[in-house]
């Protein structure tokens, strides 16, 4: 994992961008908040408490306008916010910082109220960009200069101490968002790692987990795992759900190989199984079971349907033709059986490779089943 510089804090991390768009428009609901909440508590302290001004004086410079000033800053950021939201950060910390100072403006004789300019640079921790804190905390001591140096309020109730403590204050909340920042996005590197680490192990299995269960030429299920679905298919059976079992057996196969080498043997072998995975169903199954010998199981058919299809495979593949065996076809011999309530596995598995064995040793190129093999007799 890539070690973080300084600058990788400064702007907003790729997997942030959507959370961080969420989190504008939850502070711009919470400006509205605030600003609600402050006029209630001021007509609420005029109207309970002894106030020292008139209602005329009250109503207009404690009330009236700083609730519309504030309002419209905030008013201002929620049409930039959906006009060009590049800019809503900005625009966010600086509403919030004139909401502060109108809010100390008007109560400074509380006196803690200073403490206020804390909030912003600690709530732009949220964003995780050290870019936003620091200009941020610009922000509330360019506030604090514009307070000390021109209203008359903020200087008369503020102390000595006050005047050494509010920078100080500002200053370590500064520090400590950004140590909240720098260990956050330290987390979610290591986080995204993990996760991107777990991706790439869970494709890891799921690759080694194909390559257990499928043969490697072909494409198809291999040997093994064709007997984990037989068995499942004969649990669906004995419950009601009828299947049927096909065992393709590729003809002259040796003399194939024999005659045009074991490369065109394998080429052989898998353009016999791609023409099996054209006509089968996604709910059907088909493996590689031997050299050159291929499994099916047919689902969802009735038996003539599962016929069709395997007569259909035949047919296309003695109509194939290829061009390392200068333009020769192939044939296949089948043996094709439904399932019977109660039969076994073995024994179902017996009875179409006998129907297979006998397909091949009376002319190839054949689909045997029990009814054909009747006939036939």
């Amino acid at each position: 994992m890539r070690a973080l510089r300084l600058r990788d804090y400064m702007g907003p991390s790729e997997t942030s961008a959507h959370r961080q768009a969420k989190w504008v428009k939850r502070f711009l609901y919470t400006y509205w908040l605030v600003i609600a909440l402050h006029f209630l508590a001021q007509l609420g302290s005029f109207v309970c408490l002894p106030y020292p001004m008139g209602a005329h004086e009250f109503y207009y410079d404690v009330l009236l306008y700083p609730t519309l000033l504030m309002s419209a800053v905030v008013g201002l950021t929620q049409l930039v916010d959906v006009a060009a939201p590049r800019y809503s950060f900005v625009l966010l910390f600086v509403a919030g910082t004139i909401i502060a100072m109108m809010i100390i403006h008007l109560n400074m004789d509380i006196r803690i109220i200073g403490a206020l300019m804390l909030l912003p640079i600690i709530a732009s921790a949220i964003f995780f960009r050290l870019d936003l804190t620091l200009f941020t905390s610009a922000l509330q001591a360019a506030a604090f200069f514009i307070l000390y140096r021109w209203d008359y309020w903020f200087k008369y109730y503020l102390t000595d101490f006050d005047l050494i403590a509010i920078p100080l204050f500002l200053l370590v909340g500064t520090l400590v968002a950004g140590i909240i920042i720098i260990n956050g996005r330290e987390l979610a590197s290591d986080l995204e790692a993990t996760l991107t680490a777990k991706q790439d192990l869970m494709i890891e299995n799921a690759v080694i987990r194909k390559l257990s269960t499928t043969d490697a030429l072909t494409g198809l299920y291999n040997h093994i795992s064709f007997h984990e679905f037989y068995e499942k298919a004969l649990e669906y059976g004995s419950q009601g759900a009828p299947f049927h079992l096909a065992l393709v057996d590729i003809d002259n196969f040796k003399q194939i190989n024999d005659k045009y080498g074991h490369r065109t043997g394998d080429m052989v072998l898998a353009r016999v199984a791609q023409i099996i995975k054209d006509h089968i169903s996604p709910a059907d199954i088909a493996a590689r079971y031997g050299g050159e010998e291929f499994a099916i199981l047919l689902f969802e058919k009735s038996f003539e349907e599962a016929y069709a299809l395997i007569e259909q495979v035949r047919q296309e593949l003695s109509h194939t033709s290829h061009e390392e065996m200068e333009r020769g076809a192939v044939t296949v011999s089948i043996g094709l059986k439904s399932y019977d309530e109660g039969t076994t596995k073995e024994k179902l598995f017996e009875e179409v490779d006998n129907l297979l064995y006998t397909a091949k040793h009376s002319g190839k190129n054949t689909t045997l089943t029990p009814m054909t093999q009747r006939n036939a007799v």
